[in-house]
């Protein structure tokens, strides 16, 4: 049986939920309503509470056997059966709910490519690939995903090296007025309302932990895996949000959703 390491069984598959849907098309729009001071003090918020989440990674699985059941397992072991059932059953739960998530924002990137397609149509191929792929084996689906990380990371190399970048056409706005969503009218939101559509962009800590029954060492591989992965991420929120600052208006934030594909290079 194959046996993943700390970059291919909790580094990538952790970085890669991590940089979802919400980080092309709503980094943006946080920035438009909270301003550059008022976005990273968001980004700031959210990763504070997972990383409260990441930090107990690393005493915890040296006092467990690293068995089959990722979060469940550790909690179970660590605190007792009825902890980790009252944790491991709801987030057994949202895992539909998140890859819905997923497939919806591919398919919002896949109509900006191809808008003459049916909606229902594109989720339901989609999710029959993602469910093959799952059902073949897990090697096959860490293969993929070293596909999936090479167009994330060709994508924020075309950001980066836009020419907006080094020549920015804006002033930055340190802080915003939150005018909301231009679905709404631009109503009006406040603080807690970007950070309520910005914060699951930041969770998914645990996908390398779910993953402890086919690592090599999942005693080192899951904190030192997941921690890195939060530090990177991290790094490449406080840019990004930067970036949208200094390349659109506030009116372009707002409106705009696919900013960063327009000023991308």
């Amino acid at each position: 049986r194959t046996r993943f390491g700390t970059f291919t069984g909790v580094f990538t598959p952790t970085l890669l939920t991590i940089f979802g849907v919400i980080m092309y098309v709503r980094i943006g729009w946080s920035v438009g309503n909270a301003g550059l001071a008022g976005s990273w003090s968001v980004v700031c918020r959210a990763m504070l509470i997972t990383a409260s989440t990441a930090l107990p990674l690393p005493p915890i699985p040296p006092t467990t056997r690293g068995r089959p059941g990722g979060p469940y397992a550790i909690l179970s072991r660590s605190r007792g059966f009825e902890v980790g059932g009252s944790i491991g059953v709801p987030r057994y739960l949202t895992r539909p709910l998140g890859v819905a998530m997923y497939i919806i924002g591919f398919r919002e990137g896949w109509l900006w490519i191809f808008p003459d397609h049916p909606h229902l149509v594109v989720d339901l191929v989609v999710f029959t690939v993602l469910s093959g792929i799952s059902y073949v084996s897990a090697d096959l689906a860490f293969r993929v995903q070293f596909l999936i990380m090479g167009v994330v990371a060709a994508s924020l190399v075309s950001i980066f090296a836009s020419p907006a970048t080094f020549a920015p056409a804006h002033e930055i706005h340190w802080w915003g007025t939150y005018p909301g969503f231009p679905e709404s009218g631009f109503a009006g939101t406040d603080f807690w309302g970007v950070f309520a559509v910005f914060f699951p962009a930041t969770t998914g800590i645990l996908a390398g932990a779910n993953m402890s029954g086919d690592l090599a060492n999942p005693r080192r591989a899951i904190p030192v895996g997941t921690l890195w992965a939060l530090a990177v991420s991290s790094v490449v929120y406080f840019l990004l949000a930067w970036w949208c600052a200094r390349v659109a208006s506030v009116e372009e934030l707002l409106g705009d959703y696919n900013v960063a594909i327009d000023r991308s290079l």
